[in-house]
C-alpha cells in the first residue's frame, strides 16, 4: 500500500462494513422469506459452495472476489473482499487478486478494483471491526 492509505477512515470502513453487513442480511431474509423452493435451494447452494473442501474457503473466496470483480458487480465485490479480510487474506493476495481481475476484466475494471482498494485499506487500518 502507499501514501495514499492516510486518506482512508477506519472508523467509517467498520461502520460501512456492518451497515453492509446488516442490509445485506436483512435483504437475503426478505427475499428468503418470499420465495420459492427453487431460489432458497440456489441461495444454499451458493453458501455451500464456499465451504472447505478441495479449494479453502480462503481460496474460493478469492476466486469469488476476482470473478465478482471481473461481472462488475459492486456488492458481490464487497461482500466476497469482506469475506476475504474475514479469512485473512494479506494484502499481497488482494493484490494479485485485483491484478487477475484487471487482466481478465480489462480496463473496465479499473473504477471497481479503486472502490476494492479503498475498502480494503480502510478494513486494513480499522481491523474490519
Amino acid at each position: 500500500m502507499n501514501d495514499r492509505e492516510s486518506e482512508a477512515d477506519p472508523e467509517a470502513a467498520s461502520e460501512r462494513a456492518r451497515e453492509f453487513r446488516e442490509q445485506r442480511e436483512l435483504l437475503n431474509k426478505i427475499v428468503l422469506d418470499n420465495s420459492g423452493l427453487t431460489m432458497k435451494r440456489f441461495f444454499n447452494l451458493d453458501t455451500q459452495a464456499y465451504t472447505d473442501g478441495a479449494l479453502s474457503t480462503k481460496t474460493k473466496e478469492l476466486l469469488g472476489l476476482v470473478s465478482s470483480l471481473v461481472l462488475r458487480c459492486d456488492d458481490c465485490t464487497m461482500y466476497h473482499l469482506l469475506r476475504c479480510f474475514e479469512k485473512g487474506v494479506s494484502d499481497q493476495e488482494f493484490e494479485e487478486t485485483m491484478s487477475i481481475g484487471l487482466v481478465v476484466g480489462g480496463s473496465i475494471t479499473i473504477p471497481h478494483i479503486r472502490r476494492a482498494f479503498k475498502a480494503w485499506v480502510e478494513l486494513r487500518r480499522g481491523k474490519g471491526e
